[in-house]
């Protein structure tokens, strides 16, 4: 049998090789750790549901892994951001999590991060023009 490489977009497909990688990651991990995964989803909106920023991301084993973190920049500057990742850290702290862990660019929040305990864990310079910073914060 001859593989080849196909280049679409295909959920189907995208979902067998993340839980192929996640079946293969839970026999590498400590049983008392396995099937720790949630999605965490913190949304900031109005009453009449707007959404105007919000934290998306996932607990993954001993760890929550912020992928998404947005304010509008509007609301930026009244605490809404700092609400945010305080009630992420909740939810690590709720469910046994050591740490948190996310990535920004140089442009975006890195001074916020700093502000709020997130430490320098990692960069990657010239990142389309940029430095991109890997953080983490231990709860």
């Amino acid at each position: 049998m001859e593989l080849y490489i196909s280049n679409e977009i295909n959920s189907d497909d995208k979902a067998t090789v993340r839980n192929k990688l996640i079946a293969f990651n839970m026999k590498n991990f400590p049983e008392h750790l396995n099937g720790r995964y949630q999605e965490i989803n913190l949304f900031l909106k109005n009453e009449a549901g707007e959404v105007f920023g919000g934290i998306v991301g996932e607990i993954c084993w001993n760890w929550i892994e912020i992928h998404y973190f947005f304010v509008d920049e509007q609301y930026r500057k009244y605490g809404y951001g700092k609400r945010l990742l305080v009630e992420a850290e909740r939810i690590a702290k709720e469910k046994n999590c050591d740490f948190i862990k996310l990535d920004t660019l140089s442009f975006q929040a890195i001074d916020f991060y700093k502000r709020q305990g997130y430490e320098v864990y990692g960069t990657i310079e010239n990142a389309g023009g940029h430095t991109h910073y890997y953080l983490k914060k231990d709860i």
